[in-house]
């Protein structure tokens, strides 16, 4: 009892040196900075109450130009969906499936203009134009941690609750998309996270390797 009474006062006092540092957000996105032209492969989940299991599409994500942002489903259907950004206007996402094209303006699909905007700014390393849209917190240390983007939009914010990133070091490794409404969260997992998760469809597995808890 002794001992024990004059160590813990002694182990008390003694800096966390074992504690690392919580993350930064301008030290993430300084990170995730990727040049156009870029390509990663991932794979989308998406819950539905109306879905006896979750959907799950696989397919790449292509950045050829600065402005312009290509999904590309591979399974279970084709599908190329192109969002273009244009300075003065909101720009465009064209939708090709099945040999048929749609081309709509981003002022219609909110969600898409900001899938381009929150994408081209984390690629960018531009914090202050993803701050335009978003109040950003960061979560967690530089080994494994989550950036949380609330929309500043009254608009956007009816339909659009959060975007959290998780991710590790200098990789953005997962999306999750959560609706204003609802639990249908969809979670899109990226590069190695994407490749990790091969042929796996159960969705508890899923958001597992999606928020780093496995993989």
């Amino acid at each position: 009892m002794l001992l024990s009474s004059a160590v813990l006062p002694w182990a008390a006092a003694q800096p966390a040196v074992d504690q690392p540092a919580q993350v930064d957000a301008g030290w993430v996105l300084a990170r995730l900075a990727r040049p156009a032209p870029m390509r990663t492969s991932f794979v989308e989940v998406r819950e539905s109450r109306l879905l006896k299991e979750p959907l799950r599409l696989s397919g790449e994500y292509l950045r050829p130009r600065e402005d312009t942002l290509v999904r590309q489903v591979r399974s279970p259907y084709l599908e190329t969906t192109t969002i273009v950004s244009s300075k003065g206007d909101a720009g465009q996402a064209t939708i090709e499936r099945a040999g048929k094209s749609r081309t709509y303006s981003l002022t219609r699909v909110p969600e898409l203009a900001s899938l381009q905007s929150s994408f081209g700014a984390m690629l960018a390393g531009d914090q202050a134009r993803l701050e335009r849209d978003f109040r950003i917190a960061s979560q967690g240390t530089r080994a494994r941690w989550t950036l949380v983007l609330t929309p500043k939009d009254a608009g956007l914010a009816t339909r659009l609750k959060q975007i959290l990133l998780y991710g590790r070091g200098a990789e953005l490794r997962c999306i999750e998309t959560v609706p204003a409404k609802g639990v249908e969260v969809q979670r899109t997992l990226l590069a190695t996270a994407a490749r990790a998760a091969g042929d796996e469809a159960d969705a508890a597995a899923l958001t597992a390797l999606c928020q780093g808890e496995t993989g």
